[in-house]
């Protein structure tokens, strides 16, 4: 029994690395608080962070530089995050600029989340997607207040390798290895510092 999984495990992860399968990531981080009056205090801070998406950047040297355009893909140096949105993400190292475009923006009495998808440059007229990821994966960024916790949370959904099709242009090859070095190890360095930085851990 134990053979058979370690062999199904390993035929996904054949699947995924060729643009195949998908892969579902969650990264979370909490902070309890004495009492709701000061979690409610602390969540509308948490909730300023997440949309100021251009001081992400400044959380770590060893995470991604963030970049908010907007829906015309002028900068918004001094913006919140808003449905329409793009933000251009560098990560560390001598590696492609990816994108991602703002779906959708909620932001309710105990919730606030945004979520973006893999998108082509804003105002470029090619049709490929600029990031190692394809399209129709998501990933959901979210702060919520549950009593005296404030929770952060990184969700990703329907990871798969942009390395196939018109998608992908010429990056393939790297769109593959940046997508497997972020499961390996990068992710949870990015997703989890970002989440601590929400949630004020």
């Amino acid at each position: 029994m134990k053979r058979t999984n370690v062999l199904s495990q390993l035929r996904h992860e054949i699947k995924v690395l060729q643009g195949e399968e998908v892969k579902h990531k969650t990264y979370s981080s909490q902070r309890v608080l004495p009492d709701e009056t000061t979690a409610h205090q602390l969540f509308g801070q948490a909730v300023q962070r997440l949309f100021d998406v251009n001081s992400w950047s400044s959380i770590s040297a060893f995470t991604s530089d963030f970049v908010l355009h907007d829906a015309n893909g002028h900068p918004k140096p001094g913006g919140f995050v808003e449905t329409g949105d793009y933000i251009k993400v560098s990560l560390p190292g001598p590696v492609p600029k990816s994108w991602v475009h703002v779906q959708s923006v909620v932001s309710a009495a105990s919730l606030a989340e945004f979520t973006v998808h893999p998108s082509q440059e804003p105002g470029n007229q090619h049709t490929e997607t600029r990031h190692f990821f394809r399209k129709e994966s998501s990933s959901t960024f979210r702060v919520e207040k549950q009593g005296t916790s404030i929770i952060a949370s990184e969700i990703g959904r329907n990871e798969r390798i942009n390395n196939e099709g018109g998608q992908a242009g010429e990056h393939a090859l790297i769109n593959t290895a940046i997508a497997e070095m972020g499961w390996l190890f990068y992710q949870k360095i990015q997703w989890k510092t970002l989440t601590d930085y929400l949630a004020g851990v």
